[in-house]
């Protein structure tokens, strides 16, 4: 398996392809850029580095977006970090993360879908792209990344990378942060193209 730098460097040829080549279907402009959750911090570095050349070099501008931030905003917005403690407290963990989920998927609350898709809503398809990074704020089981994906299905074209931590089976099946399968936190297989799998 290559490295991350490797397909960190394919991932930029790719962006800067005419025509992009980063998707696996016309419809859906997204990909998936998988690491080891060790790779974390030395990752985040070289994606600002990246998003300047890509700005400077090839007029392409990027807007990262924290899926933690995600998390966080609808805890602050409904309840706050005092409920959520609450919550855990009497109820214990599981219940908390339940009440996080439910606050990310509910129309009632504050979806994340929808917080997404509203902070693309002005963006440009043919100049911006969007990294969707610090997965790491939906773990262990809090919302699962593969809703957000088709959540964006035919609501956007602007180009989508999800940086996602974990680890690769085979083809296109994923574990989100190396955490053992368990209910619907096991391996999942994605229907778009992948960086940093095995062929």
């Amino acid at each position: 398996m290559s490295s991350w730098a490797d397909n960190l460097n394919q991932l930029k040829n790719d962006l800067t392809a005419q025509p992009m080549r980063i998707a696996a279907h016309k419809d859906m402009p997204f990909a998936i850029f998988r690491y080891a959750p060790t790779d974390e911090f030395k990752l985040r570095k070289q994606l600002r580095l990246l998003a300047i050349t890509l700005q400077q070099e090839h007029g392409r501008r990027v807007k990262f977006v924290s899926l933690a931030r995600l998390v966080w905003d609808a805890v602050q917005g409904h309840g706050g970090t005092d409920y959520l403690f609450k919550t855990e407290t009497m109820r214990g963990f599981h219940a908390a993360q339940q009440h996080i989920n439910h606050l990310l998927t509910s129309p009632d609350f504050h979806p994340a879908s929808e917080s997404l898709i509203a902070q693309m809503a002005t963006l440009n398809p043919d100049t911006d792209v969007v990294f969707l990074v610090r997965a790491g704020g939906f773990t262990p089981g809090i919302f699962r990344v593969s809703v957000l994906l088709d959540a964006l299905h035919r609501q956007t074209k602007v180009p989508v990378i999800l940086f996602y931590p974990g680890s690769a089976r085979t083809g296109t099946d994923l574990r989100f942060y190396d955490i053992p399968a368990e209910g619907n936190l096991g391996v999942y297989n994605y229907r778009v193209r992948i960086y940093g799998v095995e062929s």
